[in-house]
């Protein structure tokens, strides 16, 4: 009976080891996972191009962007890219060693695209990492500018939109900030913004011009970024809490 009972124990451990995954294959298992979690960086619905998309990747610490296939979010297929990741387990229990495996994965992006999707794996291409010139500098936002030229309402007063517009059109700005005026409740909010990249914090004006009272602010990091609301002219009439 106990030399039974032994065999059973022997055949259950067999079993039992024979469905442990081995180091390489959770060392892969885990560049799976660091793939999987720049997919969820580079996500993004706003319409970017391939190389705005590559940048982003590249930036990301372990990551290589091997190639590009696509030309923007906008098309149909959007952008395909391939990276290469990273992974580590153990193997051994007395003395245990490190194995690492470097491996390669696509990820789609596209106005389509899930948040969390699993990246497909692929073998790397032969060809050396691709190399991104640096995004061009974006136009400073005139806070202290805007915040002179915008009217003073007294107590009692009545916000006049025109005039706020007036303002605006003489700050002479960049082509590249976008502008929004609002009038609500007796107020006037205006926004001031650049186009951002989708995944990074916006850059953005916020003002408010009502009787008694005109500011001039800029949202916390947090509220800039995607898909917070705080780069909106709704949030300078009716301001997020802080």
């Amino acid at each position: 009976m106990r030399r039974l009972l032994l065999l059973a124990t022997l055949l259950s451990f067999s079993l039992g080891c024979g469905v442990v995954p081995s180091p390489e294959e959770e060392a892969t298992d885990a560049a799976r996972e660091a793939a999987r979690k720049v997919g969820e960086r580079i996500y993004g619905q706003s319409p970017r191009t391939a190389e705005e998309i590559g940048r982003s990747a590249a930036g990301i610490d372990g990551v290589e962007v091997l190639r590009l296939t696509g030309t923007s979010t906008r098309d149909k297929d959007g952008v395909d890219v391939v990276v290469r990741t990273s992974g580590s387990a153990y193997e051994g229990w007395l003395a245990p060693e490190e194995v690492t495996v470097r491996r390669c994965f696509t990820i789609r992006v596209s106005g389509t695209s899930e948040w969390g999707e699993d990246p497909r794996d692929v073998d790397c291409p032969d060809s050396p990492p691709l190399a991104f010139a640096p995004p061009p500098e974006p136009p400073r936002l005139p806070y202290e500018e805007l915040r002179a030229r915008l009217p003073r309402v007294p107590e009692g007063g009545r916000v006049d939109e025109a005039e706020v517009r007036r303002a605006l059109a003489g700050l002479d700005l960049h082509p590249a900030i976008r502008s929004e005026v609002k009038t609500e409740g007796g107020q006037v909010g205006v926004l001031l913004s650049v186009k951002g990249n989708g995944v990074d914090a916006q850059d953005c004006l916020l003002a408010r011009v009502g009787p008694g009272d005109t500011e001039v602010w800029v949202p916390p990091r947090m509220q800039r970024m995607p898909g917070e609301g705080g780069c909106f002219v709704a949030a300078a009439l009716a301001p997020q809490p802080q």
